[in-house]
Formats: C-alpha cells, sequence, structure tokens
C-alpha cells in the first residue's frame, strides 16, 4: 500500500512505552541480583481498564503472561535483541 510506514520493532516498543499508564525496567534490579516480582504485580495493579502496563527485561518474562492474565491482561511482545524484550500488557475493559 503506498504511502503506508511500517515501524521498526523499536519503534513500535518506544511508542508503547510513551503511551504507558506505567512503564517498568526490571534489567537493572535483575542485574543486581534481585527479584522485580513484587514490582511489577504493584505496577500492574494501578494500570486502570484499557490502559496498559510496559516492561523491559532481559529475556521474554513468558511467567508473566499467565500471572497478569489471570488478572484481565492481554500482552504483546517485541524481542529487540537477545538480551532485550519489550512486553505490552493491556488490561481488559
Amino acid at each position: 500500500m503506498q504511502g503506508d510506514v511500517v515501524k521498526s520493532d523499536a519503534a513500535v516498543a518506544q511508542d508503547w512505552i510513551a503511551t504507558a499508564a506505567a512503564a517498568l525496567d526490571v534489567r537493572p534490579t535483575l542485574a543486581e541480583g534481585g527479584e522485580p516480582f513484587v514490582a511489577i504485580m504493584e505496577a500492574a495493579a494501578t494500570v486502570p481498564a484499557g490502559q496498559s502496563l510496559v516492561l523491559v527485561a532481559p529475556f521474554e518474562p513468558a511467567p508473566l503472561y499467565g500471572a497478569l492474565g489471570a488478572q484481565g491482561f492481554t500482552h504483546e511482545t517485541q524481542r529487540l535483541a537477545a538480551d532485550e524484550w519489550v512486553v505490552r500488557f493491556t488490561r481488559a475493559q
């Protein structure tokens, strides 16, 4: 289609972060040996219906898909590099 602009994965991820109700980069916490699960759940609890939490992690956070799915979130995932995953969790309306 003429005139359509295709965004790169990085641009899509930046759009997700810019429009999210909450964004959390857990890479520093994990690099220091910490566990970010509680912080993620606390951030998710603040997200209104129809809004998103964006998570940046050094690996695909597959266990969160079920944990947040049980709270009414869907997810979309972008792998930007082997050690950079961006996931948008959107709470149902």
